[in-house]
């Protein structure tokens, strides 16, 4: 059986970002894609110029209006990413609803982008719109440590907190949450990221048991636009690859990461010369140079378990 995918997100003309993210990962590992693009951009807006056109509330119910008379409205999954509409967004939780009645199996996996590094980068007014509305919906969840403190109203200083915040989010909805980036200390030194994740599972004698995994994650010095969302794509790739292994999907979501940034860094700062600064094109994702990496990924963060419990 084909599995197919609906993509809510940003398009960029040039570069890797939002729907470019994430869309040629998940062909290459198998997947059906269909895109609607949130955005129309010349390129990411970490550049110096930008030019592009947003799409309306409306806009996406006439695209989804012609899916739905065609009769092809039937999803295996729901990627969304990148929004800073509150009508939009909305409305996009009226086509999860509308497609999971279509597909009760249907799998959405929510990036709630709203910030990072204690800012928020969307409009505050999203926030009780993801919390109350999106999030209840969702079965795979990805936030960064400040969106999961947002969602919680919860701070994460310590690893104990950090597995409070994930079991709840888990209470508002999501069965598998994936913390991509905390500020917390790593054993392996400060030049590891530590991520963390939880997962519930049914098993078929009914037995409900519960995943906790972390993984020290290598730091490189740059800033890469697009990998929250190919972190996005990539766990919905491989949690369907591995749907009761969370700690199997994570190694391989953070492995294909690894490799990908690796490459961009490598060739940008070959194009930048010695002793400069690569330039926003120059650090576009060496994406489609990492497709043996996607499809295969050599593992190079293990994960550990933290511990699992049935309930």
């Amino acid at each position: 059986m084909e599995c197919r995918v609906l993509s809510i997100q940003s398009h960029v003309v040039r570069g890797y970002v939002g729907n470019k993210s994430a869309t040629f990962p998940l062909q290459v590992l198998g997947f059906e894609v269909d895109s609607i693009n949130s955005v129309q951009f010349s390129n990411h807006t970490g550049y110096a110029h930008w030019k592009g056109q947003v799409l309306t509330a409306d806009e996406l119910n006439v695209l989804y209006e012609g899916i739905m008379l065609n009769k092809v409205n039937r999803y295996d999954y729901i990627l969304t990413g990148y929004s800073r509409d509150t009508s939009f967004l909305k409305t996009v939780v009226d086509i999860i609803q509308e497609l999971k009645k279509a597909n009760p199996g249907l799998v959405y996996v929510c990036d709630p982008v709203m910030g990072d590094q204690g800012a928020m980068y969307v409009p505050e007014y999203l926030l009780p719109v993801y919390r109350d509305k999106v999030v209840p919906l969702a079965d795979i969840l990805t936030p960064n440590q400040f969106e999961a403190e947002l969602l919680t109203g919860r701070k994460i200083t310590t690893e104990e907190d950090a597995v409070e915040v994930m079991d709840l989010l888990h209470k508002m909805g999501p069965e598998t949450v994936v913390l991509t980036s905390t500020d917390l200390p790593s054993k392996c030194g400060d030049q590891f990221l530590v991520a963390l994740g939880s997962q519930k599972i049914v098993k078929p004698d009914g037995t409900k048991t519960n995943q906790k995994i972390c993984m020290d994650i290598p730091k490189v010095d740059a800033v890469f636009v697009g990998t929250g969302d190919l972190f996005a794509a990539m766990l919905l790739a491989w949690t369907h690859h591995h749907p009761k292994d969370l700690k199997a999907a994570c190694e391989k979501t953070v492995s294909v990461m690894h490799h990908v940034i690796k490459r961009t860094i490598t060739y940008a700062n070959e194009m930048a010369g010695p002793g400069k600064r690569p330039s926003p094109a120059q650090l576009e994702l060496r994406m489609v140079q990492s497709k043996a990496d996607i499809e295969n990924p050599a593992i190079v963060v293990e994960a550990k378990v933290l511990h699992e419990s049935s309930q």
